[in-house]
């Protein structure tokens, strides 16, 4: 029965997995993942490649090709079992193939590891993997509206993703803060993003570090009366973040998501009664917050 949960959920969800991967850059991906399988297994190719098998056949792995990668699978595993979305899952096992055939090739002939690498790097600086474009309440925001959105009403707690878009960790976490905000926003509790890849102000000024080495993106700030109550994740004395999962479960724990999304919920009430109705239209669209992004 643990095993037949998560298969059917993966059936389930199959049809949404089968568009997402026909995406352009994961198709580019795949086939730069298994490039070296289809030169070592391709007949009229393989015959032209060096190998150290006893037997002398060409199209099939040598003992070291076959140690290194499952030594890059074990690693592969290992990352996984951290991973929360599907998109990370697949990320790590494309990231991970990358680098096993960056080895193999160049263990092969040099100039063919040459060639991959410079194939490599020339695709991380054109192709970006597809943002989140599904259905979200977030407001996103920027270096001249966070202070005046975050100070307008005293009674609204805002939670706030800190987030740049070239990071791999941001853009899987966003379909699991979209969902979350679809969920918990009302009158009193709502949701909001700025890139701080984009506005350098911001990070500074709120602390977040846009360092690929400092593991502080995403960050979520909870704001309540315009002042930061908690983050997630921390940071130590000597800067350094706290390493922590961004799983939705972990997420709806640590921010109280339930007791303060029924506390929020009175704030609603209280506006209805008072006549002070909420302005749904400060949130904008979803194309208007892809156009703002």
């Amino acid at each position: 029965m643990a095993l037949l949960t998560p298969l059917l959920a993966f059936l389930y969800h199959l049809p949404q997995v089968y568009k997402w991967l026909l995406k352009p850059y994961y198709v580019a991906s795949l086939f730069m993942s298994i490039a070296f399988l289809m030169i070592r297994k391709t007949p009229g190719i393989c015959e032209h490649l060096s190998t150290q098998r006893e037997d002398g056949n060409p199209c099939d792995f040598d003992w070291r090709e076959v140690e290194i990668l499952m030594f890059l699978s074990a690693i592969v595993m290992m990352k996984n079992r951290r991973a929360i979305t599907v998109e990370q899952h697949v990320g790590n096992i494309i990231l991970f193939s990358k680098v096993a055939n960056v080895i193999l090739f160049f263990r092969l002939d040099i100039r063919m590891g040459l060639l991959y690498l410079t194939l490599c790097i020339v695709f991380l600086m054109t192709c970006k993997p597809p943002l989140y474009m599904g259905p979200e309440y977030i407001k996103y925001f920027n270096d001249k509206t966070i202070d005046d959105e975050l100070e307008r009403d005293n009674r609204v707690t805002w939670i706030v993703e800190f987030f740049a878009n070239w990071s791999p960790e941001c853009q899987s976490f966003a379909a699991v803060y979209a969902d979350l905000s679809l969920k918990y926003n009302c009158a009193g509790l709502k949701f909001g993003k700025v890139d701080v890849g984009r506005y350098g102000e911001v990070s500074k000024k709120y602390k977040v570090s846009t360092s690929p080495l400092s593991k502080q993106l995403p960050s979520l700030v909870l704001f309540q009366g315009g002042k930061e109550v908690m983050r997630r994740p921390q940071v130590d004395k000597k800067f350094r973040a706290v390493s922590w999962s961004f799983t939705e479960e972990n997420i709806i724990r640590e921010f109280n998501l339930n007791e303060l999304y029924q506390k929020s919920k009175k704030l609603n009430k209280t506006k209805g009664d008072g006549g002070d109705k909420i302005n749904e239209s400060q949130f904008p669209t979803e194309t208007e917050t892809k156009k703002d992004k």
